[in-house]
């Protein structure tokens, strides 16, 4: 049973600090079981006691994931001294708990991206041995055409040789097309398209295994998975 000083349980909780959440358990506001506890420093079995503050539930959960709908003119990065980052749209008491994306999106790329502070899910979903298709929606300056189709099919190689797995096109009747790809190498869906002679205008990921970005979301707007979405992840459309 993992073991936990009940200071540092409510400060991963809560966006308090340590300092006034010693205060507030000194001042008996806080109860475990039941119980009203008064020593900060007391160890409690993180998944199964039942803590509350002030009368309200505080749960603990070693590993968060949220989606977000991530904006153009961001870094997928945890932190950077000289732009913004997709973790800077989280609130303090979020970004305390080690967050980070799950793999990358070009600066001027939107859509889906999964934020969690849980390592081995990010490795399982970025990996292409797990056999996750992310699905982009990308803009070109002209559209795909059948040979484009098979290229994909068949795996594009890139300008530099880069061999890539074989993976999907497909165009839509706006002249836009969908783009499902296994893997996620540097700029790959739009150094794909541009090997192809269609550059990439505009693109937007839509989802990750059956995970689809939640249409209701704005730019730079996210919310916590549910459990159902985070099997999602692993599943195919």
């Amino acid at each position: 049973m993992p073991l936990m000083r009940l200071d540092k349980y409510l400060s991963e909780c809560t966006a308090l600090s340590r300092s006034r959440l010693r205060e507030i358990i000194k001042n008996g506001s806080v109860c475990v079981d039941g119980v009203p506890v008064t020593a900060p420093e007391q160890k409690l079995d993180s998944d199964a006691a039942h803590v509350s503050l002030d009368g309200k539930p505080v749960r603990y959960e070693k590993f968060c994931y949220y989606m977000l709908n991530k904006p153009s003119g961001l870094l997928s990065a945890t932190d950077d001294k000289k732009q913004k980052t997709v973790i800077d749209l989280f609130p303090a008491e979020l970004r305390k708990k080690n967050l980070f994306p799950v793999g990358r999106l070009d600066k001027d790329t939107t859509g889906l991206l999964i934020i969690t502070n849980d390592g081995e899910f990010a490795h399982r979903v970025i990996s292409p041995k797990s056999e996750i298709v992310k699905t982009y929606r990308a803009c070109t300056e002209s559209p795909v055409d059948d040979a484009d189709v098979e290229a994909f099919r068949q795996g594009i190689v890139l300008a530099d040789g880069t061999q890539c797995l074989p993976a999907g096109v497909e165009k839509l009747p706006d002249g836009s097309c969908l783009v499902r790809v296994m893997e996620g190498k540097y700029h790959q869906v739009k150094r794909m398209l541009a090997s192809r002679g269609k550059p990439v205008t505009e693109l937007k990921r839509l989802s990750i295994g059956a995970l689809e970005l939640d249409k209701s979301l704005l730019p730079g707007q996210f919310r916590q998975l549910t459990e159902k979405e985070l099997c999602s992840v692993n599943k195919k459309k």
